[in-house]
């Protein structure tokens, strides 16, 4: 019984990165012996057992074959007789088939660490076109180390392009769909993982409303990057990293693509044009509801939040109200920073101020200021104490707008 670092603790050692957690496969041994030992077993479809001290994963060493599509379609072969390489060789990438013994030393039957130098993301095996979700782990990968010179080889983004073609990425689950790209998105590059995506013909497939975007022209006096997809890249890249502010910048735009040609680059009433696709698509991947909620507002009212300075105080209120602002101030803060990064995320204005965001920011902490309380001491009470607390908070917001000096404006 020989126990090995596997994966990316190996990669990312070599990396010279932060190592958060350690998996380890067990060769030349047995469920029974693993037992006797302490371990827990916590696998449902192979044999994985946590240790009894430290609580790492211990995978016995295996095989797959393919027996089905989609990600759950593989019969699984455990047994002491597997060796350490032929577990390696069924793993997605070269630069994630290390493994490392006890006393520290490296093995790389596959060129691993050739590809880390390289800064390569490659398959393995040809065995790769077997899992479809491995596409969007390889774009995730290249989310993720993009800002260290990683791309994707040539050949597994021609690998990945023949499983999309043979309807592969099809039978993927929407559960395991959205925690690849839940995770993708909070990576470094998010732009990346839409950009390998769509390169390798996935994006069509799991996102059309997004792919649709890339080609879509803008008006060059609002968008000086012009094509829609462009600048949701450049959007992604400008949000924090939060999920629910990526998602919700990464589809606050797909009304866009339903835009008539003839009235092109023009896209008035983008905003109502997508709430439908934005449903449709936080239903078909299970998104979150309060992430759907978020991007919703977002979707619709992004344009209120870049004119704040226009709008009349019933105006703003109207948002706040749509938007739950006052109940839910954390998710009107995230609100915010997807208007910001939507009004950033365009070329050469990466840099721009945006008060508008401390301007409503300023307008909900006015209109929640209004104290009820007060309201029920003068007597108002029922139906009549919902009007005046309306009434009390419409007028906190336009004392602000008759006082308010935007940075820039005194």
């Amino acid at each position: 019984m020989k126990c090995y670092l596997v994966g990316g603790a190996v990669r990312d050692h070599l990396l010279q990165r932060p190592v958060h957690e350690r998996d380890w496969v067990v060769v030349g041994a047995t469920e029974t012996e693993m037992r006797a030992q302490g371990f827990r077993p916590v696998g449902k479809d192979f044999p994985v057992f946590l240790h009894p001290d430290s609580g790492e994963e211990y995978a016995l060493a295996r095989t797959e074959r393919k027996s089905g599509h989609g990600y759950g379609g593989f019969t699984v072969y455990a047994s002491p007789e597997v060796t350490l390489e032929q577990d390696l060789q069924r793993r997605d990438l070269t630069v994630n088939a290390m493994a490392q013994t006890e006393d520290g030393k490296i093995v790389d039957p596959y060129g691993g660490r050739a590809d880390l130098e390289a800064r390569k993301l490659r398959h393995v095996s040809p065995a790769f076109s077997e899992d479809p979700l491995r596409i969007l782990r390889v774009a995730r990968f290249a989310a993720r180390y993009a800002p260290l010179g990683f791309q994707v080889a040539d050949e597994t983004m021609t690998l990945m392009q023949g499983m999309v073609d043979a309807g592969e990425v099809e039978h993927l689950v929407p559960e395991r769909v959205w925690k690849e790209v839940s995770r993708a998105l909070t990576e470094p590059r998010p732009d990346v993982f839409i950009r390998v995506l769509r390169d390798c013909g996935a994006l069509r497939v799991l996102l059309p409303e997004v792919d649709c975007l890339f080609g879509v022209p803008q008006p060059p006096l609002h968008h000086p990057e012009i094509d829609t997809g462009d600048h949701i890249l450049r959007a992604l890249c400008q949000a924090p990293k939060k999920l629910p502010v990526r998602f919700a910048v990464l589809v606050h735009d797909l009304g866009k693509g339903v835009t008539p040609e003839d009235v092109l680059p023009s896209h008035r009433g983008h905003e109502a044009a997508g709430l439908p696709l934005v449903k449709d698509v936080c239903r078909r991947l299970r998104v979150p509801n309060p992430i759907t909620a978020l991007s919703l507002g977002v979707c619709e009212y992004h344009l209120h939040c870049h004119r704040a300075f226009e709008l009349r105080p019933q105006t703003i209120m109207k948002m706040l109200r749509a938007l739950d602002a006052l109940r839910r101030p954390e998710r009107f803060a995230q609100f915010l920073e997807s208007c910001e990064a939507d009004a950033r995320g365009r070329k050469g204005l990466e840099d721009r101020e945006y008060p508008q965001a401390d301007y409503l920011r300023a307008a909900r902490e006015a209109a929640a200021s209004v104290d009820p309380q007060a309201l029920i001491a003068e007597g108002f009470e029922g139906a009549e104490l919902g009007k005046a607390l309306e009434r009390a908070r419409l007028q906190a917001v336009a004392d602000l707008k008759s006082t308010y000096i935007a940075p820039g404006q005194d």
